[in-house]
């Protein structure tokens, strides 16, 4: 049955998709497979073009004029298939000043040869939105009680929520973010992001065809980076990690190979590391550049390892570890809706850190720690009060969040948050 806007689950992103084609000819929506980009742009689209479809791809190679549509915005779906589609919609923009005319989506970057056919940036024509899997917010898993932009101003809707079961949050973590899995029996949840993984080693590493790669050895790296989810490890010890860990008999041995297959699952959406905060801190000289190593959404790092909701219960430091990342995958979301960043932060010297800061368009920042139950609570406080202590610009709010815990509330001693990570929203 074909979707249709009726059945459409909103997004936090439609309003900036709104928002975005009032102001611009074109935009153009990226992010990894399976997501929901076309689902979303659907619901703003009066046309669609499918360049999966091999008689629409044949006419856009031939000339994209083809395929262009009165009706509009149009959808011109995975536009990367066709590289000319970009220049084309450049040149429609720019020979019809009116607004909103095309919504293209993307699932991958284009390829050294591919960039060649592409001869403008479409700066000023069309804008780029990033779109990830959905949130807890999104997916309606969120009480909605604990605001970023309310919290931001200094408020919050305290008191008693609910008791969030540990097995509920490994739901969530097996289950991820993809829409088509939301109503997937628990029994069979880990299937699709499993699948995904299937399709990357064995399809989409190789779509670019434009050098031999191993699927062995992008497994051996996936569930690399799966281990090593949420830390700073860098290509080195990725090398290391794989060469402690696997017996094939051709390990990948090189920081080149690594970076090769890494770029890879980037320009595949599927790696989204976390930067590190440049802050005027107490010794700058100090502060980590490293960035904090992401896949896309943690169900991916599950799926890897073979983690089930059972596992994560027998298993609580990959838990923690795993958690920390669901709910930086949801920050970071929260975050670019409200035209914000997400970082984190380290003292080489003395190992402080805070796993998530949020930079807001005004300048202003927050500092968020994450614990997997509320046992960690006080650690928290103290790590951001530390925080606090040795930095010169003060953070706008500090806030732990907490996956196993009851109520919302403001700490009185310190002004800090304590949330809830099934309360998270904007």
């Amino acid at each position: 049955m074909p979707l249709t806007k009726e059945e459409y689950m909103p997004r936090l992103i439609d309003k900036k998709i709104e928002r975005y084609l009032k102001l611009f000819g074109a935009i153009s929506i990226e992010g990894p497979k399976w997501c929901g980009k076309t689902w979303t742009s659907l619901n703003w689209a009066n046309s669609v073009t499918y360049l999966t479809e091999k008689n629409q791809r044949d006419l856009a190679v031939i000339d994209p004029k083809y395929i262009f549509q009165d009706m509009r915005p149009q959808l011109i779906d995975e536009r990367q298939i066709v590289p000319g589609i970009w220049d084309a919609v450049r040149h429609e923009c720019d020979n019809d000043k009116s607004k909103g005319k095309f919504i293209l989506t993307g699932s991958t970057t284009l390829n050294s040869s591919q960039k060649d056919e592409v001869y403008h940036s479409g700066t000023g024509r069309i804008a780029t939105l990033k779109m990830y899997p959905m949130s807890l917010f999104e997916s309606n898993n969120s009480d909605k009680r604990a605001s970023i932009s309310k919290m931001k101003e200094g408020h919050i809707e305290d008191g008693y929520v609910r008791k969030v079961e540990l097995n509920e949050l490994a739901k969530y973590l097996v289950r991820g973010g993809w829409p088509e899995n939301l109503n997937t029996p628990d029994e069979d949840m880990g299937i699709l992001p499993a699948s995904y993984i299937e399709s990357i080693v064995k399809k989409d590493m190789h779509e670019k065809n434009d050098r031999k790669r191993d699927s062995n050895k992008m497994m051996m790296l996936i569930r690399s980076l799966a281990r090593n989810e949420s830390s700073i490890a860098g290509d080195a010890r990725l090398v290391k990690d794989i060469a402690d860990y696997e017996n094939e008999s051709e390990l990948i041995e090189s920081r080149q190979t690594i970076t090769d297959y890494l770029k890879v699952l980037n320009d595949l959406y599927i790696t989204n590391n976390q930067d590190a905060y440049a802050i005027n801190y107490r010794s700058s000289k100090r502060v980590g550049k490293s960035a904090k190593r992401h896949l896309i959404d943690p169900s991916l790092a599950c799926a890897a390892l073979n983690l089930s909701v059972d596992k994560l219960l027998l298993d609580h430091e990959t838990f923690g570890l795993l958690f920390e990342a669901l709910v930086e995958r949801d920050l970071r979301i929260y975050a670019e809706i409200l035209d914000g960043k997400l970082y984190h932060f380290r003292d080489n010297e003395t190992g402080d850190e805070v796993d998530a800061i949020i930079e807001f368009n005004d300048g202003e920042y927050a500092a968020f720690e994450i614990k997997l139950s509320k046992g960690g609570i006080e650690d928290a406080k103290n790590s951001l009060l530390n925080f606090n202590k040795n930095v010169h610009k003060k953070p706008k709010f500090m806030c732990v969040i907490v996956g196993h815990l009851e109520a919302a509330m403001i700490d009185k001693e310190t002004g800090i948050y304590i949330v809830p990570f099934t309360s998270l929203m904007p």
